[in-house]
């Protein structure tokens, strides 16, 4: 029997996350799903011990199903990179301006940013990195700053054209631009904030905000999706951004696992990976880095991609 108890659970989380089954509260579970891959090893393990071989078998099934879908997340994509000029972009959601502007700008300075991303923006965060500098470094800019969690930026070292905000039924608004990149092709980049589903009432924006995110112009325009996406590549609604012709840059340079939400401002929530960079299959990804920002729950997020020649 308890062999059953350890192994049957497995089984019913990977149904949930190979066919999108989460609803309701599995929304949030889900995105601990990692964790549940490398716990899924030790049913095999108990089973096998005492020599239950059916048990052992469903608790393999599960195991195999679950490390299918997590162990590509840390595989580096081998393949070749375009050999345009290269565009660093950077992504923090600041915590309704709680986030330390001075240690996002000296991010920026220090890797070189050219595209920096920004949610829960704030007046405050605004006059402070103004204040700071940050100018000298992106002098473009398409801001809505709010007090609270609405706010969007984005920032760039390149001219940027065709600017706005959007904004999403589940309340939060999201900065775009077109970043004309010397030397290469234009680039359309978005700060992206869908809904966060921490309640069962607002678990429908957030499906619904996910849905109406820019999807990807495989004969069209260039894209890139950074921000703070309320979900992990484990689920559905991500997923199914992703297939439209996107790659998430972390999960292509072997770096999916590196959490990016959870302990960092005192909740005992294990780190998971919600903060984004989605880029359009044709732009490459050299390198993904996160960074720690005081005073926010949230890491930065750093992705160096390769444009295709222009």
């Amino acid at each position: 029997m308890l062999c059953w108890l350890v192994a049957v659970p497995g089984l019913l989380w990977a149904v949930v996350r190979l066919f999108g089954l989460e609803r309701g509260p599995l929304v949030q579970l889900v995105a601990f799903t990692p964790y549940v891959a490398a716990w899924s090893v030790l049913p095999v393990v108990l089973a096998l011990a005492l020599r239950r071989w059916w048990a052992a078998g469903v608790a393999a099934v599960a195991a195999l199903a679950l490390l299918g879908v997590v162990v590509p997340r840390v595989v580096p994509d081998r393949g070749p990179v375009p050999d345009g000029p290269a565009l660093r972009v950077l992504t923090s959601n600041v915590l309704a301006g709680a986030g330390d502007p001075a240690a996002v700008l000296a991010l920026v300075r220090a890797e070189r940013v050219d595209v920096l991303a920004v949610q829960e923006f704030s007046p405050e965060t605004q006059a402070a990195l103004d204040a700071l500098g940050v100018a000298d470094v992106l002098p473009h800019r398409v801001t809505n700053p709010m007090v609270g969690t609405q706010g969007s930026a984005l920032y760039s070292r390149f001219p940027l054209t065709d600017t706005g905000i959007r904004w999403n039924d589940g309340g939060f608004s999201q900065a775009y631009g077109t970043v004309l990149v010397p030397g290469g092709p234009a680039v359309v980049a978005e700060s992206v904030h869908p809904a966060a589903p921490y309640a069962l009432s607002v678990i429908d924006d957030w499906r619904t905000d996910l849905a109406a995110q820019p999807v990807a112009t495989p004969d069209g325009p260039l894209r890139v999706l950074a921000g703070d996406f309320n979900a992990t590549l484990d689920h559905a609604p991500l997923r199914d951004l992703i297939d439209t012709g996107y790659v998430d840059a972390a999960a292509a340079r072997g770096a999916g696992l590196l959490g990016t939400w959870g302990p960092y401002d005192g909740d005992p929530i294990p780190p998971v990976a919600i903060d984004h960079v989605l880029v359009d299959r044709r732009i490459g990804v050299r390198a993904v880095a996160v960074h720690p920002v005081a005073g926010s729950d949230h890491r930065a997020v750093l992705a160096e991609l390769a444009l295709p020649a222009g």
